[in-house]
């Protein structure tokens, strides 16, 4: 199903004058690899939102994206339970007892038969209900959540106890993975976010017609400034050796397996290869096993998890990047990597894989090249194509950066959401403010 003009267009009645107060929930902050919610965040402070953030975890990481700094100092992170969260519990027993165990009930039976997401309801139960209480003291407006799962749930939780309005956006696994309790999120939130029409199906079908008026399409995007082409493409022609990236968790769903045999492939075929992997994960010392017995230890690098200026900076080195994403045994699946938007946007040339909304990003032959998922001789395939033609990496570069700043530009994108924020708190949906008397929000430093 392909979004309409009405998915994607700024709302003709919303006002620019408006001024709202928006709480970003976020499963973690800062992670390194989530570059798309910290600059979404960004990007919608640009147009005048009050954006306050509001983790449920902090990520403990060395590493951080230089402009999350910032909101890092400023977040509002709470702990697992203290006093002040079980005054709050008390509060809304007393005063609001049937909604309150309504949404706790809520949460234990639709998330029931999943261990993951039911432990997670009680888990962050708790949180969610001071959350209620310190949004509500703090003149939040509206909640957005990034992911269909515990995020999208604690919004639910918050606006059943204090009415708050709610979106959330649903991006890969969080979404195919297990969909338990998603009707009951769609149900109640004014607006839910699909980064690409291959989700927006996939919700309409778990929930019922009845909620495509709610789903919006509206992709992630990436800063096309900052992701620019290099003034002078890398050297490397016919006869040199190829560049090439792979950008992000190593994890199976990454599929780096299928990339180091493909590379192996092409040294066979007596062409040389420059592999690079930027991030960190789970499997890095099964890729370095790997990586050793495909005779490839001085063709591989490993250069860990990177900001992401550091990353532009890699782009501009690469001749090809690659994603050949896979969907896992456990539901696992990519939805639209933003490393592919990075990489187009610095217009280099991509291969990736027919997966979930990756087709909607790339169109083979036109801004990139498109394989089979597992396909390790077809992916060796169309690098081997790239590396004997270096004229059609070019032009498919500079296909990929038109296509990104068409539809993927994050202050573009961002506008559609700072649209509907507006128009969700002009239609009045926000309540009254109650007494900020009582516990506020712990900022945790530690």
């Amino acid at each position: 199903m392909k979004s309409t003009d009405a998915q994607t267009k700024p709302l003709a009645s919303t006002r620019t004058d408006v001024t709202v107060k928006v709480a970003y929930l976020a499963s973690r902050f800062p992670k390194i690899t989530e570059t798309f919610v910290l600059q979404e965040i960004l990007a919608v402070q640009r147009l005048g939102v009050e954006v306050e953030l509001f983790p449920l975890r902090r990520e403990r990481t060395t590493t951080m994206h230089t402009e999350a700094a910032a909101l890092v100092q400023r977040a509002h992170y709470t702990r697992w339970l203290s006093w002040a969260i079980m005054r709050t519990h008390l509060h809304f027993l007393r005063r609001k007892p049937r909604t309150y165990c309504g949404a706790l009930w809520t949460l234990l039976r639709a998330n029931w038969g999943s261990l993951r997401y039911s432990v997670g309801a009680l888990v962050f139960f708790p949180k969610a209900v001071y959350l209620a209480f310190a949004m509500r003291a703090h003149g939040i407006a509206h909640v957005h959540a990034h992911f269909a799962s515990h995020p999208a749930a604690v919004a639910f939780v918050i606006h059943r106890l204090v009415g708050i309005p709610y979106s959330f956006t649903a991006h890969g696994s969080d979404l195919h993975r297990d969909r338990r309790m998603l009707r009951e999120k769609v149900d109640e939130a004014v607006m839910v976010v699909a980064i690409s029409n291959y989700n927006r199906d996939t919700i309409i079908a778990e929930c019922g017609s009845e909620s495509g008026s709610t789903v919006v399409v509206i992709h992630c995007g990436v800063d096309t400034q900052k992701f620019r082409p290099p003034l002078a493409a890398p050297d490397g022609g016919v006869g040199g050796r190829l560049s090439i990236f792979c950008i992000g968790t190593l994890h199976e769903v990454k599929g780096q397996a299928y990339l180091i045999e493909a590379c192996r492939s092409l040294t066979q075929r007596g062409i040389e290869t420059d592999l690079h992997f930027v991030g960190d994960g789970p499997d890095r010392r099964r890729l370095l096993r790997q990586v050793e017995r495909a005779g490839l230890r001085n063709r591989v690098t490993f250069h860990g998890e990177k900001r992401d200026d550091e990353v532009a900076a890699l782009l501009r080195t690469a001749h090809v990047v690659a994603a050949p994403s896979v969907p896992t045994s456990d539901g696992r699946r990519e939805g639209i990597p933003v490393a592919l938007m990075e990489a187009m946007s610095s217009g280099v040339a991509v291969v990736a894989t027919r997966l979930s909304g990756i087709p909607e990003l790339i169109e083979n032959g036109e801004c990139g090249l498109l394989v089979e998922c597992r396909d390790a001789g077809a992916l060796a395939d169309a690098l081997q194509q790239l590396h004997e033609d270096p004229a059609q990496r070019h032009r498919l570069g500079q296909a990929g950066r038109a296509k990104v700043l068409q539809e993927f530009d994050v202050h573009t994108n961002a506008a559609l959401l700072v649209d509907r924020f507006r128009a969700s708190h002009l239609a009045g949906a926000s309540p009254p403010l109650v007494s900020p008397v009582g516990p506020t929000v712990v900022r945790v430093t530690s």
